[in-house]
């Protein structure tokens, strides 16, 4: 466990993060300033007061419903400011106060807008994961991953997915995945480092499919209909960033001592 006191500042922190982001979340795929104007209503446009923005208590004392016009406020702003706050207490949980934690609060912070902007609106915004890719890669010359997996995450994970896109329309004849899974997954890579971005890339076709499989069974899904990709790898990513270390620690342990058996037996 790490200190009681930093933990609980760094989820007030996520909290009034979380905040920013769902005016991230809000006007990104509108093409509109995240620094003006001051946060609104998007149903009446009164400046919401600086005490209705509160992070979660505002909602709650409001009742989930604009004091102007009393129409229903969505329900993602809480949840971007409480899941913002946990996962950064969980990566401080996991990191402890040390360089590291900043780029993977940073990280952390664009996943969960890419997550919540792909989930909507079946887009990923450049102006997240093109300068995203340039902070990746300069933290990563001073910090973990180091710039040369870093590098080579960049180019393995964005070449990888590029490589199934374009083997995809050639089979197909149409398009199966955007140019921006593409950006979004070199991106993690600038982060992460390469074995962390293709245990995101398994972690997110798995869920993926997942989840296909099971609307398909259940809700009469239509294959034709696209799945949010880039929702997928972002919940992958920040798994990956939390534990992915230890999974292929134990995964290729456990390779390695089933290959001494079947070595041994034969």
């Amino acid at each position: 466990m790490t200190d009681p006191v930093a933990g609980l500042l760094i989820a007030l922190f996520g909290l009034a993060v979380g905040s920013f982001l769902n005016v991230c979340i809000h006007r990104l795929p509108r093409g509109a300033s995240v620094v003006t104007p001051p946060s609104r209503c998007p149903a009446c446009g009164v400046p919401i007061r600086w005490f209705d923005n509160v992070p979660v208590l505002g909602y709650l004392v409001l009742r989930g419903r604009c004091r102007a016009c009393h129409a229903p406020i969505d329900p993602l702003y809480p949840l971007v400011e409480i899941g913002t706050a946990v996962l950064f207490l969980a990566q401080h949980e996991t990191l402890g106060l040390q360089p590291l934690l900043a780029p993977r609060l940073l990280f952390t912070a664009a996943m969960i807008v890419l997550f919540a902007v792909d989930l909507r609106h079946h887009m990923l915004p450049n102006v997240i994961t093109l300068p995203g890719i340039v902070i990746g890669l300069l933290c990563s010359i001073f910090l973990e991953p180091g710039w040369i997996d870093a590098l080579l995450g960049t180019l393995g994970g964005g070449g990888a997915l590029l490589a199934i896109a374009l083997g995809y329309f050639l089979v197909r004849g149409r398009e199966g995945l955007g140019l921006g899974d593409v950006k979004m997954l070199a991106m993690i890579g600038a982060f992460l480092g390469w074995p962390l971005a293709f245990v995101t890339l398994a972690w997110a076709s798995l869920l993926g499919a997942t989840v296909g499989i099971g609307m398909l069974r259940f809700n009469g899904f239509d294959w034709r209909h696209p799945l949010p990709l880039g929702s997928f790898l972002a919940f992958a990513a920040v798994a990956a960033s939390l534990v992915g270390a230890r999974f292929l620690d134990w995964y290729l342990g456990a390779a390695g001592r089933l290959l001494g058996r079947l070595g041994g037996s034969l």
